[in-house]
């Protein structure tokens, strides 16, 4: 039955909600919890689904991102029919590059006649969870839907972030609203709403038809949530929620959308808790990325005679290539090739890949982007007035140093 399945995973946005992260890569290729890009989960759900006909679609600043599954991703057999493969904007079917999600099909649509699909998985490049898209499939073939969307059960007070599904007793769509100040809240429970997960399963010649049609409106957005749904429903097809079933093993079902710089910075720190409600270690459940090869971590002690020098890391994810030397790290995420020197301290905050942390340098409710050399002494974190100065400092008090920032 895999055959029948083709995998569309969009990862051209901009997030501009993301910037400065965003400046020099495209959202799903900002890097996460030490040693993956935010795609990564998305595609490890692929794979871990049995799922493997996949199209990446890219488009803004897709240099970093490209790479990556280049370099980490070319692991499918081809000779079985098995892929994945990127697909830029190329102005196929007009003058314009991707006007929106269903554009981005559209301009994409003679993949689908290609693969001789059955049926359409389109997914969204940008979030972190753990999912198994086939019992998508299934409960979409069991219904016979012309399109399925999965939804996730969220508290009311997040609707003006997220797009609400309005849907009947019996699980079948009423309406579509993006971002709504009133939403429409569950049927049996009044203070949560189902949010979409910009997931979407459909048959391929309901897909074909609402593309063609919607390309033709131009008033549309040509996005899925905001058009072909709502145009789906005037015309009474059979759209139907899903319900999303959590791989991650915990109580409460994880899902997070990283739109912005305080929900990138939140699930970062969910994986440093003790008990993180974001499970990495899994092994029913693997999380693969590409790594480049570094020597193991490394803390360094410079003996009893210096006092202080003491390399120490607590409750903190230190990646490949890392040494700590004579300095202290505490809830915060090392990517590889981190350097922290002697009597430095960081606390709650994401280097990335090859920071340079000088002597006494002083870092707290920080995210330092790659290869920034922090000068010995720096302190950053303590005083957001001055931080303000140099620095993006979102409303949380989160500092955000653009990747190659120099320091004076």
């Amino acid at each position: 039955m895999m055959r029948k399945v083709v995998t569309y995973i969009m990862a051209g946005g901009k997030g501009e909600r993301l910037f400065p992260l965003t400046r020099d890569r495209a959202k799903p290729a900002v890097p996460f919890g030490g040693i993956y890009r935010i795609i990564d989960f998305t595609l490890n759900n692929c794979i871990n689904s049995g799922l493997r006909r996949i199209y990446v679609l890219t488009q803004y600043k897709s240099a970093s991102l490209q790479r990556h599954i280049r370099l980490g991703w070319n692991i499918l057999p081809s000779e079985l029919g098995q892929f994945i493969e990127i697909l830029p904007a190329q102005q196929r079917v007009g003058e314009t590059w991707y006007l929106g999600t269903a554009d981005a099909i559209y301009q994409n649509i003679y993949t689908i006649e290609d693969e001789k699909a059955d049926e359409v998985l389109i997914l969204a490049g940008d979030h972190v969870y753990k999912m198994n898209y086939y019992k998508l499939i299934d409960a979409f073939r069991e219904k016979d839907a012309d399109v399925m969307v999965s939804v996730v059960e969220t508290e009311k007070e997040k609707a003006g972030l997220l797009g609400v599904v309005e849907v009947d007793t019996e699980g079948k769509v009423k309406g579509f609203a993006e971002k709504p100040r009133s939403p429409q809240t569950i049927p049996s429970n009044p203070d949560k709403i189902y949010a979409s997960m910009g997931i979407y399963v459909f048959k391929k010649d309901v897909l074909e038809k609402e593309l063609y049609e919607d390309a033709k409106n131009k008033k549309s957005a040509h996005d899925f949530g905001k058009d072909i749904i709502p145009q789906m429903l005037k015309k009474e097809r059979k759209v139907f929620i899903y319900n999303f079933q959590d791989e991650n093993k915990h109580e409460a079902p994880y899902w997070r959308d990283i739109g912005t710089i305080d929900a990138y910075y939140e699930a970062n720190m969910d994986l440093v808790e003790v008990n993180p409600v974001f499970n990495l270690y899994d092994h029913d459940w693997p999380i693969r990325a590409y790594q480049e090869q570094f020597p193991p971590a490394k803390t360094v002690y410079a003996g009893e005679e210096i006092a202080g020098r003491v390399g120490l890391a607590l409750d903190s994810l230190v990646s490949a290539g890392c040494i700590i030397s004579g300095s202290k790290v505490v809830r915060s995420i090392l990517s590889p090739n981190v350097r922290i020197h002697s009597y430095s301290e960081v606390h709650d905050s994401i280097l990335m890949e090859g920071v340079n942390v000088g002597r006494y340098a002083k870092i707290k409710r920080a995210i330092i982007d790659k290869d920034v050399d922090i000068p010995q002494g720096t302190v950053i974190g303590y005083d957001l007035a001055e931080d303000k100065k140099r620095f993006h400092v979102t409303e949380s008090g989160i500092v955000v140093v653009a990747k190659g920032t120099e320091i004076k």
